[in-house]
């Protein structure tokens, strides 16, 4: 299946040219600096400010690494992984909300 989002990096994490250390560790999705749940708040406050005049490209980044995080957590433990409702909080809940032009 072809995949949506950023390539693969040098380390093989397809977000690892995201410009930060604050990047996903694959399959769990928890962040390689503070194991937090990615996106952390370092990775949220990073992507807000480099996505500033592009929110859209921001939501289209999050969305596809939901879609991933979704495949690999129901892969890892189909019982145990989070509710959809929860993983659209954790990837673009805390988004800003776009304004009207």
């Amino acid at each position: 299946m072809a995949r949506i989002g950023p390539q693969e990096g040098p380390n093989g994490s397809r977000f690892s040219r995201l410009g930060t250390r604050h990047t996903p560790s694959r399959p769990l999705w928890i962040c390689r600096v503070d194991a937090a749940p990615w996106p952390c708040a370092e990775a949220r406050l990073w992507l807000t400010r480099t996505h500033r005049e592009n929110p859209v490209a921001l939501y289209v980044l999050l969305g596809a690494a939901l879609a991933e995080a979704m495949t690999d957590l129901y892969r890892l433990d189909a019982y145990g992984a989070p509710e959809p409702r929860i993983l659209f909080d954790r990837f673009l809940g805390w988004t800003p909300a776009r304004r009207p032009t």
